[in-house]
């Protein structure tokens, strides 16, 4: 029997599914399912993450990210929380996550990213206004600027390679 780490954190790039993967993770585990995005939308007054770019800048926002981060590893509460493409990049957030639980890397290419991203364009600040070309070209050097963060995650698993079926399996070796 596998026994599962209290606090669990999907990282990887934007658009590769964390929300999507830590809903059905938190569902078979029993756990509670935790956005960050929308807990810190929620902290922020119900403003969404492109309002609050805009408003307050990127600066506010990681600090906020942080805040939500810390409020979750300081509950006793099991969940699988589902991080923004970016948390581990800042203010030590994966070190501070990686210490209260387990940290898995859902990992695809940016083939498989592109016509993702292409169709959420307008709910992602940091895309919205690019072209396809330009799109291309930041997810290819925010893929490889992200890479030393993203290796240092417990574990690294194709988000391809998932299925309903083979979740628990894949993440936790069951």
């Amino acid at each position: 029997m596998v026994e599962y780490p209290d606090k669990i954190f999907l990282i990887g790039f934007m658009g590769v599914g964390k929300s999507h993967w830590g809903r059905l993770l938190s569902t078979q585990l029993g756990y509670a399912f935790i956005d960050l995005d929308e807990e810190i939308s929620r902290m922020a007054g119900g403003r969404t993450i492109t309002e609050i770019f805009e408003e307050e800048g990127e600066e506010f926002f990681r600090r906020l990210e942080a805040n939500c981060l810390d409020q979750f590893i300081a509950t006793d509460q099991q969940g699988v929380m589902a991080c923004g493409g970016g948390t581990p990049c800042f203010l030590n957030n994966l070190g501070r996550m990686k210490k209260a639980g387990r940290v898995i890397w859902l990992q695809a290419t940016a083939e498989e990213l592109l016509p993702r991203l292409l169709a959420e364009r307008d709910k992602r600040p940091l895309i919205r206004e690019l072209s396809e070309v330009e799109l291309t070209h930041y997810i290819t050097k925010k893929m490889g600027d992200r890479q030393l963060f993203y290796r240092a995650a417990d574990l690294a698993v194709a988000e391809s390679a998932l299925t309903e079926k083979n979740l628990t399996q894949s993440l936790f070796y069951e």
